[in-house]
Formats: C-alpha cells, sequence, structure tokens
C-alpha cells in the first residue's frame, strides 16, 4: 500500500515536471536548446520556492495557529512576488530573444508591466495548487486524529463501563461460600471453582474490544450455576441456549447486567417460590435474549434504577458499541420484569 508521504511526493513531482514540459515546449522553438532550458529551469525553481514557502511554511503555521487572516496576506505578497518574477523573467527573454514579438517596442518598463499581467495566472495556478493540496492533507491530518481521538474516548469508556463489577453480588456469594465450608466443603469447593471461573473472565479475558460468543455464554451459564447453587431450591431458575455460531464475537459482559439484576432482585415472597426464565439463541448473525423475574414494588424499583454494571451500564455500553443495531425492551408490567434485547451481532463498533 503506497504511503501518504510517498503519495504527496509522487503528486509533487509530477505537477512540477508537467509545469516544466509546458513552459519548455512553449519557448523551445524561438531558443536554442541550452537557453530553452535555462530559462525554464530558472522559471520552475523560482516557482517552486514561492509556491512552498506560502504552501509548506506559511499556511502550515497559519493552520496550525488556526489564524488564516495573516496568511491572506503573506498569500498576496506570494502571489506577488512570484507574479513579479516571472514577469521578468519573460520580459529579459523577449528583450533578448524575440523582440519581434513586442512590436519594437524595448522599454523595459513597458514590456514588464504587460508580462506582470500575463504572468498573474500563472502565479494563481501554481500556488493555488500547492495550497490546495496542503488544505486537503491538513483536513486529512485533522480528521484522523479526530477520529483517533473519538476512538480513545469510545475505548476509554467502554474499558471504564465493563470494570465495573457488581460488588453486592461478589460479597453474597463469598459470604455463601464461608457459609458453606462449614456446612458442606464438597459444595463449597465447587462453588468456589465455579465462581474463580467468572471472575477470571470478569478480570482477566475481557480486557479487549470483543470476544467470541461462545466465551461469553459459557460465563454467563458460570454465573448463573453459581446462582442457582447459592439460592438452592428458594428460587425455580430454567435456562435456553440456543447458540448457532460460537465463534461470533460480541463486545464482553454485556449481558451479565441483567442476570445480575434479575438474580439480585427476583421476588422470594414467603409462601411464593421465586423464579427466573432465560432464553438466548444467536442466529442469522443476530442475538436475541430474554431474561424475567418477578418482583416486588419496592425491588422493581431499585431493579429499574440500578446504576453502575446495571441497566445504565448496559444501555450507555449499546449506545456506544452497538448505535442502531440493537432493540432493548425493559417491561416491569404485572410485577414481573422482563427484558428483551435484539442484537445485530455485525455491527459491533470496536
Amino acid at each position: 500500500m503506497i504511503s501518504p508521504k510517498f503519495q504527496k511526493w509522487l503528486f509533487l513531482l509530477s505537477f512540477w515536471m508537467l509545469l516544466a514540459i509546458t513552459v519548455w515546449l512553449q519557448i523551445k522553438q524561438d531558443l536554442p536548446l541550452w537557453p530553452s532550458i535555462t530559462i525554464t529551469a530558472l522559471t520552475i525553481a523560482g516557482s517552486i520556492v514561492c509556491a512552498h514557502i506560502l504552501s509548506d511554511l506559511m499556511l502550515a503555521h497559519a493552520l496550525r495557529k488556526r489564524n488564516l487572516k495573516r496568511f491572506y496576506s503573506y498569500a498576496f505578497f506570494m502571489l506577488l512576488l512570484l507574479t513579479v518574477y516571472l514577469g521578468l523573467l519573460n520580459t529579459l527573454y523577449l528583450l533578448k530573444y524575440r523582440p519581434d514579438m513586442i512590436n519594437g517596442d524595448t522599454d523595459f518598463l513597458s514590456v514588464f508591466w504587460v508580462r506582470f499581467y500575463i504572468s498573474i495566472p500563472s502565479s494563481l495556478l501554481i500556488n493555488g495548487t500547492l495550497c490546495g493540496m496542503r488544505f486537503y492533507q491538513e483536513h486529512v491530518r485533522i480528521e484522523k486524529k479526530h477520529a483517533q481521538l473519538q476512538q480513545a474516548h469510545l475505548e476509554g469508556q467502554v474499558r471504564f463501563l465493563q470494570s465495573q463489577i457488581n460488588p453486592h453480588v461478589m460479597f453474597n456469594v463469598l459470604n455463601h461460600i464461608f457459609i458453606l465450608m462449614k456446612k458442606d466443603v464438597e459444595i463449597a469447593s465447587f462453588l468456589l471453582l465455579k465462581f474463580s471461573d467468572v471472575l477470571r473472565y470478569q478480570l482477566y479475558e475481557c480486557n479487549r474490544n470483543q470476544v467470541k460468543l461462545s466465551r461469553e455464554i459459557q460465563y454467563l451459564q458460570d454465573l448463573v450455576a453459581v446462582e442457582q447453587l447459592r439460592w438452592g431450591n428458594e428460587l425455580d431458575v430454567s435456562c435456553n441456549w440456543d447458540i448457532e455460531d460460537n465463534e461470533t464475537p460480541i463486545a464482553p459482559l454485556l449481558l451479565v447486567p441483567f442476570v445480575e439484576n434479575a438474580f439480585k432482585h427476583v421476588s422470594r415472597l414467603e409462601g411464593h417460590k421465586g423464579y427466573i426464565k432465560i432464553h438466548c439463541s444467536a442466529q442469522g448473525g443476530f442475538l436475541r435474549f430474554y431474561i424475567e423475574n418477578p418482583y416486588t414494588m419496592l425491588s422493581g424499583k431499585r431493579q429499574m434504577n440500578a446504576h453502575g454494571i446495571g441497566l445504565q451500564n448496559v444501555q450507555n455500553r449499546l449506545q456506544l458499541q452497538y448505535p442502531n443495531a440493537h432493540e432493548l425492551i425493559i417491561d416491569p408490567s404485572d410485577h414481573v420484569f422482563k427484558v428483551t434485547l435484539v442484537l445485530d451481532l455485525g455491527k459491533i463498533i470496536i
């Protein structure tokens, strides 16, 4: 792939070579070889000096300082300077080699003023072309820098949201493991093993913008298994995982807030067994995730207003990583909290 720097020099070389050939073809028929080459070289050399001082120094400085007003005066001065230079060169060329073209008028000033006005379009073309190219380069550079800043800001936001671990769940699980160590060491050991897998995934495997869907689903299954062991017969948990393509990438820790909130706020009133239903399918590049749990009025308000790694977190992440590629429906009606998420997995912004 051709680098932008090489493209710039290739364009400049082509531009000056084309201009040199054009100038030389105009004067070669009236002059011997070496005088025509000399005048062409002087014309191109003066043009290069003026145009590059204007575009590479003055314009670049004005763009960095964001002060184009002063540049306009510089541009007028360099345009005038190049026009005077070309006018003088053409005047000397005509007086020495083609006096017949000036109708016998050998007055230097008279010939110069005519050639000066004739040289204005050439000066405008040369300076305008180089300045236009510089404007384009600066625009591309600024757009690239802006895109890099946006990407860095996006990655920073995502990492911040991703790094938040719900302390409520973590401390409750650890406390439950501590209690089980006194009652059933085998179950406590199994729970600790599962919980270590959950923490390992959260702490070490999620330091990327995307992970395989199979790994994210395995993490959710481990988390659900931990919660099932923790609550035992107090909750009826039913899960359905229908994953067609396990290699599909997904933003990590995107679904866990729904699971954590469901277990945290599920209603467990005396005499009524709580339940949690989870259905997750991935087919045709789309993920469909559904979870529901009963809630009391107080726990429902808390669940709707959950922050940190809760619902607000996942809504922010969806806007950042799946803009215009997701549909999130939160329905807390009839004392049943339902969340439905449809996600276009192929449109992740990384």
